[in-house]
């Protein structure tokens, strides 16, 4: 705390360039002014989500997936090939292959954390902590043998809502929350600088069930004095964390400064299964606003 004071053009369906260059009678100055010398593509639309959160508890059989249906005027889809990368990367290369799926109207898309493990050719217990996150690239391919991923089709078909395309998703590995928070934890990361790396802090239970109290935490009571409880509720079934009370005002550092969740709608996770806490809370001191603030901590 003290050191912190002191490209809309999509063509619908993929117009895709490089077709129309097989077209040996291409209008010289503007080929696209004839809709001849453009050709087809296909995607997929995201239907509904099945389940983003890999549960840690029995991460083999712990299920992830969503459902799509192709994209009504683009050419016809014979299956969906699913692909994942631990952690983001645009790169097809970096893919790990999990399966193929035929296409037959809406579809599943879904994996297990065994088939997980099998694409990256190693176990469970090797390739999953809580906290991790991977995501699942979709690449169509279609009749004619042509596929369709992120790496191949305008970005910005992905990017507007309007087209609700699937090239990707996100799921993420979870423990269930089962209380008994209450220790002495190690300070990873503290963004808002009331702690050093390597420091030790407290962090009670409650006052709630699924809740943890980081009064003791926020603030360093070597720099400000505490006021409303600063208190963290917790999802029990996947450890996502957020605020007991939106817009808390906190502590008293000279300012009063208040906790509010940040856009994303939620903190982040509090593991008890490994007693991991890591959290990205909004602070305002007065009228500042400092926007999301890290606190990364780990029980001894």
């Amino acid at each position: 705390m003290k050191k912190i004071i002191n490209k809309l053009i999509v063509a619908i369906a993929f117009t895709v360039i490089a077709v129309s260059c097989k077209k040996a009678d291409l209008a010289l100055n503007n080929p696209f002014v004839d809709v001849n010398n453009l050709g087809k593509g296909a995607y997929i639309t995201f239907n509904s989500a099945i389940n983003y959160n890999l549960n840690f508890a029995a991460i083999g059989t712990s299920k992830v997936g969503v459902k799509v249906d192709a994209y009504d005027n683009g050419i016809k889809i014979k299956e969906i090939k699913l692909y994942v990368y631990k952690g983001s990367s645009a790169d097809p290369k970096a893919w790990k292959y999990i399966k193929t799926v035929p296409y037959n109207g809406t579809t599943e898309l879904s994996a297990t954390g065994s088939e997980i493990a099998t694409a990256y050719g190693t176990t469970t217990g090797a390739l999953f902590s809580p906290g991790q996150f991977y995501t699942f690239y979709n690449q169509v391919v279609t009749e004619d043998g042509r596929t369709f991923d992120l790496s191949n089709t305008p970005g910005a078909l992905e990017s507007s809502s309007n087209y609700n395309a699937s090239f990707r998703w996100t799921a993420y590995v979870v423990c269930p929350f089962t209380g008994g928070m209450t220790g002495t934890y190690k300070v990873i990361q503290d963004d808002w600088a009331d702690w050093a790396v390597g420091d030790l802090v407290t962090v009670t239970d409650g006052p709630a069930v699924n809740q943890i109290n980081l009064t003791k935490v926020w603030p360093n009571p070597a720099y400000g004095d505490p006021k409303d409880p600063l208190v963290v509720k917790v999802d029990p079934a996947t450890g996502a964390a957020t605020l007991a009370t939106n817009n808390v005002i906190f502590a008293d550092y000279g300012q009063l400064t208040s906790a509010y969740v940040p856009s994303s709608g939620t903190l982040g996770y509090v593991f008890s299964c490994t007693g991991y806490i890591g959290l990205k809370i909004g602070l305002k001191y007065g009228s500042t606003d400092y926007g999301p603030m890290a606190l990364i901590l780990q029980k001894q």
